[in-house]
């Protein structure tokens, strides 16, 4: 795989807020998508959102992805690690803008869902929260998954009761830090679902932007 030239598809904010910048959320699509593959759920999300889709930098199964894995669901660390620093310096591009502070959410979906997890877990402070779906944990990278790593991190996680992709151990693995040992405050929901994301599923999530907890 190659890497290849960063793209991001944007939505524009309806309705600045008075006291500084709209809040951004950023989408995270899984492996072999694009940037468009998430934003058809764009119109679900409150419009004083902006919203900024991006491409994964490698290509993957004639589309792009974000990392290399040994097998689903392990990343190669040095692949991971890569990305993370490319995504941090486009936002911290980003925040060095303007000098105004902005709440900056993550939504990431499978192999997107690892990305974001991440990006949380390399600087929990940056982020107002996350919506961790259908994936699972970074696990074995330099990432330091510890006990209350995410303390006070808003994250919504979700799952499908019929989603086989990812192994089942690293889902496990995954549900047990968030709920027992991350220090997140966690909304954790399953779907009846495949690997997929359910219309009942992004009800929920845009009723949670507005209000993480």
């Amino acid at each position: 795989m190659t890497y290849a030239a960063p793209v991001v598809h944007w939505r524009r904010a309806v309705g600045a807020p008075a006291d500084g910048r709209p809040p951004l959320l950023i989408l995270l699509h899984g492996r072999g998508a694009d940037e468009h593959d998430l934003f058809g759920l764009a119109p679900a999300v409150d419009p004083r959102f902006a919203i900024a889709s991006v491409r994964g930098p490698l290509e993957a199964e004639g589309a792009y992805t974000w990392f290399e894995s040994r097998s689903p669901g392990r990343p190669v660390a040095a692949s991971l690690r890569a990305s993370i620093d490319r995504m941090n310096a486009w936002i911290d591009a980003l925040q060095g803008e303007r000098a105004e502070p902005q709440r900056i959410f993550l939504m990431g979906f499978s192999a997107g869902m690892m990305m974001a997890a991440a990006l949380i877990l390399d600087r929990p402070q940056r982020y107002a929260g996350g919506v961790l779906l259908s994936g699972a944990l970074p696990f074995e990278t330099d990432l330091a998954i510890v006990k209350d790593r995410l303390a006070g991190v808003p994250l919504f996680y979700a799952h499908g009761s019929f989603d086989r992709v990812i192994p089942a151990d690293l889902v496990a693995r995954t549900g047990t830090y968030l709920q027992a040992s991350s220090g997140a405050r966690l909304t954790a929901r399953d779907y009846p679902i495949a690997h997929e994301i359910a219309p009942a599923e992004m009800r929920d999530i845009a009723s949670w932007l507005n209000h993480p907890v």
